[in-house]
């Protein structure tokens, strides 16, 4: 199919491009008394676009002298990507891909982070008159009975599977001209939420990328709340046992700092100054005793 192969494609690009990179950049000032020290991280777009990856890296170099540098694609081409034992470590957000990329040797744990939620986005005019409605397959089938423009990323991402989850839910699948495909979905929830608010369609999407884009946008959140939208983000380490060249004691502390009191701080907080409300939720043991 079309999208698999420019999926394949993007993530060869960005594999080469992220060990290229890991290769010939070491900043003198990133020295440490044992060496230099980095991991690569392989995680979904969306934390990315939101900006708390950046944010944990950094506050993570400032603890440790570790550097970690990321690469972004969906959940499904994230995992591909470490599939390949050129990364330390995963973040994503589809559980049943995670557990499988566990019991096929690739990972070694699944570790809780955080979450936060999905929405039925559309425009304010609602032609398939979804807004209110307290149950998503509800209002998914509405969208299909009114044959309203629904736009997926379609790309085998967090946020496709979890789409595709709640067509299931509903017992709809779809198909037809109401129901179409971006074709650049594999760029990420940011650009593919532009394409659905200059299209004036109806999308699933993460409350992150809201929040961040509302400024930008005309699209509404018309359906939210229901238990089945939430989105769980989680880290793996990279199994080293798979891959000799695993990092596997860096990656160890970044996942244990990125869950303990202090990295579930920096979540909790991250977004509150700029947007007014915080884009994720804490979801590790540590993050969860938080007050």
């Amino acid at each position: 199919m079309i999208w698999k192969s420019k999926s394949l494609i993007l993530c060869t690009v960005i594999l080469l491009s992220i060990i290229l990179t890991a290769c010939t950049s070491q900043p003198a000032a990133q020295k440490t008394n044992i060496g230099y020290q980095q991991i690569l991280l392989a995680s979904t777009i969306g934390p990315i676009d939101a900006g708390i990856v950046d944010i944990l890296e950094s506050e993570f170099q400032k603890k440790t002298g570790i550097v970690v540098r990321h690469v972004g694609a969906g959940t499904g081409a994230t995992l591909k990507l470490a599939e390949s034992g050129n990364f330390d470590v995963v973040m994503v957000h589809a559980k049943a891909l995670e557990e499988k990329f566990v019991a096929d040797g690739f990972g070694t744990k699944r570790y809780d982070v955080m979450y936060n939620d999905f929405a039925l986005l559309g425009p304010d005019d609602d032609p398939a008159k979804v807004k209110g409605e307290k149950n998503i397959s509800t209002a998914l089938k509405k969208v299909m009975d009114s044959k309203s423009l629904f736009i997926s990323r379609g790309d085998k991402s967090g946020t496709h599977i979890k789409e595709m989850e709640l067509w299931k839910a509903a017992g709809i699948e779809p198909k037809g001209e109401w129901y179409r495909v971006y074709e650049k979905g594999a760029q990420g929830n940011s650009p593919t939420l532009k394409f659905v608010d200059e299209q004036n369609g109806y999308t699933i999407m993460d409350r992150a990328t809201y929040i961040t884009l509302k400024k930008e946008i005309k699209l509404q959140v018309l359906v939210e709340k229901d238990e089945s939208m939430l989105n769980y983000i989680s880290v793996i380490p990279v199994n080293p046992a798979k891959f000799s060249s695993v990092k596997n004691e860096s990656a160890m502390k970044f996942v244990e700092w990125i869950t303990s009191e202090e990295g579930q701080k920096i979540i909790r907080d991250f977004g509150k100054d700029k947007y007014g409300e915080p884009l994720f939720f804490l979801n590790s043991p540590a993050g969860k005793n938080l007050k």
